[in-house]
């Protein structure tokens, strides 16, 4: 199981690396691996300012579709425009090029509320 150090997660398992005052959020190699082949990612809030804990998107797998939680306050600034032809990115790199979005963080002390890689393995071990 693949859980690098330099991000930060949710307990919904979504991922946050910082890039400035811009979030980089994705889901995790165990979300995607317990989905399965994912074959759809919809954000359709392009453009909107959401709370931590919000939805922004979903992801359709074979055989379910699960909700995106925002792990960060935020707007919604671009969407991985590269998922809408080849979703399967999102198994094959979750941490790369599977990412789902990018934000411009409101409120940056929010990020204290994340799990480290550490607390991230704990909970899904």
């Amino acid at each position: 199981m693949n859980i690098p150090e330099s991000l930060k997660y949710t307990k919904e398992h979504e991922w946050v690396r910082m890039d400035g005052d811009m979030a980089v959020i994705g889901i995790t190699d165990f979300a995607q691996g317990e989905l399965g082949d994912i074959v759809y990612v919809e954000v359709e809030t392009i453009g909107d300012s959401l709370s931590a804990g919000d939805t922004f998107g979903t992801v359709e797998a074979v055989k379910t579709v699960s909700d995106l939680y925002m792990p960060l306050s935020g707007d919604v600034v671009e969407f991985n425009k590269s998922l809408e032809s080849e979703p399967e990115k999102v198994n094959s790199d979750p941490y790369g090029d599977g990412w789902m979005v990018k934000i411009k963080v409101s409120n940056p002390s929010e990020l204290n509320g994340l799990l480290d890689a550490a607390a991230y393995a704990d909970l899904i071990s």
